[in-house]
């Protein structure tokens, strides 16, 4: 089974965010960077379903150069193989420009399976693996919680709202947005680290994969909300103001 899976670099979950000068995006100068949460997800169900059924995973990203970096940890991981699409552009590329992207490096290649983590940490859209499956001509299914394969076809179980699961079975070659926490996420050992350095790792530019940087959306303004406080005097019997207190607990604050 040839699985390639998505990945992105996006600031650590540790960093201090700053609002760039032209508030289109943040300051990127002295962040960390890290493999995006539910992209780990991703890889960490492609390596264990690559140990079930055979075959290789190959990462995937469209991103800067120093995104080469996250490719090499899922090469640690147990990746076999890497392909990064090197451009600086794609650090604020929209979903639509980025699938563009790494449907054009995954097209050159068989595949049978393509896997991306449910959305990004950074943006957040949660479209570009919706938008890859329709470029690639590929059955998708979101949100999946579960993942087995059989004979030629996968069974995968949805997550929906209200506690509701929704099971599909598809054919391949196909493509899934994982769920994060599907899976408990491997850690690279010393040894994958080393192997790494010698494991193949394709690279291209958007030129010559043809990628033109037009934009579907853009960002008008990113701004930090402004924090105010307010006093709210609830009136009423004892089990009233109980009442509405809760109400308010539960549906404004969502503390309980």
């Amino acid at each position: 089974m040839n699985i390639f899976v998505c990945l992105k670099q996006v600031g650590s979950r540790d960093s201090v965010l700053r609002v760039a000068a032209g508030e289109k995006w943040i300051e990127d100068e002295d962040l960390t960077f890290e493999m995006n949460e539910p992209d780990a997800f991703a890889l960490e169900e492609g390596l264990r379903l690559k140990e079930k059924h055979g075959g290789e995973v190959v990462a995937v990203s469209a991103g800067p150069t120093r995104a080469g970096s996250t490719i090499r940890e899922a090469l640690a991981k147990g990746a076999d193989r890497g392909i990064h699409i090197a451009d600086d552009r794609f650090a604020q590329a929209d979903a639509l420009c980025t699938a563009r992207a790494l449907a054009a490096a995954i097209s050159k290649e068989s595949h049978d399976l393509v896997l991306t983590g449910l959305q990004s940490d950074d943006a957040g859209f949660g479209q570009t693996g919706v938008i890859l499956a329709d470029l690639l001509n590929l059955p998708h299914a979101t949100l999946v919680m579960e993942v087995t394969a059989e004979d030629g076809r996968l069974n995968v179980k949805r997550e929906l709202e209200a506690g509701w699961f929704q099971n599909v079975s598809m054919s391949l070659p196909a493509l899934l947005t994982i769920q994060s926490g599907i899976n408990k996420v491997r850690y690279a050992t010393l040894m994958g680290i080393k192997r790494a350095k010698n494991k193949p790792m394709t690279n291209y530019t958007a030129d010559e994969l043809g990628i033109e940087f037009t934009a579907g959306q853009s960002i008008r303004r990113l701004y930090v909300p402004q924090k105010t406080k307010e006093t709210q005097f609830l009136s009423g019997s004892g089990k009233e103001v109980a009442a509405q207190l809760i109400e308010k607990l539960k549906f404004e604050a969502r503390v309980i």
